[in-house]
């Protein structure tokens, strides 16, 4: 008879187990209708009212300020650099961004020589880790950052741009002294530039 008796305490214990998990995941599931309507409320806004942020799309995808140009690149091989910022980041960070654009009729291939001759960036596929900036005033010359799994902080993965296409860019620096304005922006088989960095 204790057998019986034990097996009908488990039996309450977990019933109530069950009981009380669920009413805490109906719980953290929501308030009810009003709770969500109030939420809605306060959250809605006129069509219009709520813009992306600069240098974000609709749906969060970070884009390329193109309403101005610092620089324009014009390249042999029918590619063309349109550089529209170059701009100086808290943490000691210069960030370029910019556009290229494949001004030929017909598909192209992003040269190899883009990616840069390192081998620790060759290893890691297509990107523009070949992209340099030198800062003539203080004779240096500045690289395209690495994370810590040696990848280049830089667009990766443009291997073919259409023909007439274009395809959005950005790549990171070590930012130059407060005092250098402007800097070379120099890229394999393509024209250096002047741009200035704001």
């Amino acid at each position: 008879m204790s057998l019986w008796h034990g097996a009908k305490a488990r039996r309450a214990a977990g019933a109530a187990l069950a009981v009380v998990a669920l009413s805490i995941s109906l719980t953290a599931c929501g308030g009810g209708d009003a709770d969500n309507k109030q939420n809605a409320g306060a959250s809605s806004s006129a069509p219009g009212d709520e813009k992306p942020k600069e240098g974000e799309a609709d749906g969060g995808t970070t884009v390329p300020d193109t309403s101005k140009t610092l620089a324009t690149i014009n390249g042999s091989n029918g590619f063309q650099f349109v550089i529209h910022t170059a701009i100086r980041d808290e943490g000691g960070f210069l960030t370029v961004t910019g556009t290229i654009k494949n001004t030929s009729g017909s598909d192209q291939s992003a040269p190899v020589q883009w990616n840069g001759s390192e081998s620790q960036v060759k290893r890691t596929g297509r990107s523009l880790a070949g992209m340099t900036l030198v800062d003539k005033a203080e004779k240096k010359r500045y690289y395209v950052l690495r994370d810590t799994d040696g990848y280049p902080l830089t667009t990766t993965g443009i291997s073919r741009i259409d023909g007439g296409g274009s395809e959005a860019f950005f790549a990171q620096f070590p930012a130059p002294p407060s005092s250098t304005t402007q800097v070379d922006l120099q890229l394999p088989l393509m024209p250096s530039a002047t741009i200035e960095i704001s």
